[in-house]
């Protein structure tokens, strides 16, 4: 047996859902985004939605998803503002097994540069859940 590590990808099954209560297909442009970066990477799309920002819709999807053994990873884009209406962060963190602390924090040190100080309003987060890694990202 090698302990040699390989540099082989290994495609990855990814579920993605967009959070936005006044996005349709044709307006969800971070999706769309998100969908073309993961096949470019040599991905598989499981599945994509979008979801108004409710908990209870957003938790019973990705805890469908998260039961899933075919779905290795869930990216959310959406619902991790400040408004009342954001609730990405309340409906997810609640299933999750581990958070990767660091990953908020990277992402807005990396969004400064882009957009500056608001980089501090967004939510930002990831961890596992049942062996399925979740990314939340504005």
């Amino acid at each position: 047996m090698s302990s040699i590590p390989s540099n082989e990808l290994k495609p990855l099954k990814v579920a993605l859902l967009t959070v936005s209560d006044t996005r349709g297909p044709e307006q969800d442009t971070s999706g769309q985004f998100l969908e073309d970066s993961i096949v470019e990477a040599g991905h598989q799309m499981t599945a994509r939605r979008i979801l108004p920002d409710d908990v209870y819709l957003v938790r019973a999807l990705v805890s469908h998803w998260i039961a899933d053994s075919e779905v290795h990873v869930v990216i959310i884009t959406g619902g991790t503002g400040l408004l009342e209406r954001d609730s990405t962060p309340e409906a997810i963190k609640p299933l999750m097994d581990k958070t990767v602390e660091g990953f908020g924090e990277e992402f807005r040190r990396l969004s400064a540069a882009e957009i500056g100080s608001s980089t501090v309003q967004s939510r930002a987060f990831a961890g596992m859940a049942n062996h399925t890694v979740i990314f939340c990202l504005p």
